[in-house]
């Protein structure tokens, strides 16, 4: 009997409220979103982060994990999310920042494409979004990367452009990921 009480009086801990949404994409600039991540719950700032597969190749869970006190979101079809995870997590979060976002990122949210968690966040999404590209210089000067980020940029995404700098590929050029604490900074003058 008293485990049958024991679980009646089992309450769910009560997670604070999500400030932020850091959606890390995969690119070797994934681990710039831990640094990013640190830096606003340094600044009292509740964050969750969502990971697509391709970013959990360059950054591990564990590491957001840690440095978020919450459950990593990885999957559309989460249990715990008995709405979908997507739906979930954009009713809660006051703003989505993807960094570094990927041109397969850029494709799929300028053209309203959902075939992940992430997409089918981004169309959930009502609030500021933040989008950082990463990419080699090739990539980022593509016509139709360009014409994806004027799209975005169109639809009122904020976009903190990439810098010139050295890059994965050992060149340099346009396309390195903004520095977390730019980031960060500017993810701070749209939360006022």
């Amino acid at each position: 009997m008293a485990s049958a009480v024991a679980i009646m009086n089992y309450q769910e801990p009560v997670m604070p409220s999500i400030d932020i949404i850091i959606a890390v994409t995969g690119g070797i600039a994934a681990f710039k979103a831990a640094s990013l991540t640190s830096l606003l719950v340094q600044n009292d700032h509740s964050v969750q982060a969502v990971m697509t597969q391709s970013a959990q190749k360059f950054l591990g869970a564990a590491t957001l994990m840690a440095l978020t006190g919450r459950p990593v979101a990885t999957e559309l079809f989460d249990p715990a999310m008995p709405l979908g995870a997507h739906i979930e997590l954009a009713r809660d979060a006051k703003l989505l920042c993807v960094a570094p976002a990927t041109a397969n990122f850029l494709a799929n949210a300028a053209n309203g494409q959902a075939d992940d968690l992430l997409s089918t966040l981004y169309l959930c999404f009502t609030g500021p979004v933040i989008v950082a590209p990463a990419m080699n210089v090739e990539m980022w000067n593509q016509p139709s990367v360009q014409r994806n980020i004027k799209i975005l940029r169109d639809d009122g995404v904020h976009i903190v452009d990439p810098q010139e700098g050295w890059l994965s590929c050992r060149q340099k050029g346009m396309g390195r990921m903004a520095d977390p604490e730019t980031i960060a900074k500017t993810i701070a003058e749209h939360l006022k």
